[in-house]
């Protein structure tokens, strides 16, 4: 493994900046019986797949009985199932599930992040923690040396790669998230897709289709 990964990582792993976090990810309680008795991960989540790939895949944080569960992102819950099966679908993962660390489950060409490294309650980190994460997050994409491509999972994962830009001092030209538009900033491919979460997928504002749509032209 790359030694400055396996670095970042561990300082990942280790970080507690966050008190409202640190509380929230070792307090929240398993929320169903299919996971009693089951160690919780319960700790910040670093990226995962190929960083000498191309692409970039970036969500917004762990899910409570996701990745905060089983301590690798986009691992263990229905968004998961929903964004892997559509990623396996275009080439970009060998098995189109992500259930647990020892799955066997590898990306292609593609490395996976999150913007926000700990489960925020309801889902919404506040501004200082979205802060206090994005070095870790511009770190990962400074050690991607082929990167081309960028896919961002909502509007927060769009945010902090515009950030990363203007961090550059690279023009970002006014961009704005907008669910399947696309830029280009910095040499860089910028793709837009809303995040897949249930709530996304089950309303219908997200479509497997659409979604896979988008992800062929991420790979072409």
């Amino acid at each position: 493994m790359n030694t400055e990964l396996e670095n970042l990582r561990d300082e990942i792993h280790s970080c507690s900046k966050c008190s409202r976090l640190v509380e929230f990810r070792n307090s929240v309680l398993n929320d169903s019986k299919r996971y009693s008795g089951e160690d919780f991960w319960r700790k910040p989540v670093s990226g995962y797949g190929d960083i000498e790939g191309k692409i970039l895949i970036i969500g917004l944080a762990p899910a409570a009985s996701g990745a905060n569960r089983t301590g690798r992102v986009f691992t263990g819950d229905k968004s998961s199932d929903f964004l892997v099966s559509c990623l396996n679908e275009v080439g970009l993962t060998n098995i189109p599930k992500s259930i647990s660390m020892d799955d066997g489950l590898e990306y292609h060409d593609s490395y996976i992040t999150l913007a926000v490294k700990c489960v925020p309650p309801d889902n919404r980190p506040e501004t200082d923690e979205i802060r206090n994460c994005l070095p870790y997050l511009y770190r990962e994409i400074d050690l991607m040396p082929n990167l081309e491509k960028i896919v961002t999972l909502g509007g927060l994962a769009f945010n902090s790669i515009i950030s990363y830009f203007k961090w550059k001092n690279i023009d970002v030209n006014g961009a704005k998230f907008k669910n399947n538009v696309s830029y280009e900033i910095g040499g860089k491919k910028i793709f837009c897709l809303f995040h897949p979460s249930p709530r996304n997928v089950n309303t219908g504002r997200i479509t497997r289709e659409e979604f896979i749509k988008t992800l062929r032209k991420v790979i072409s």
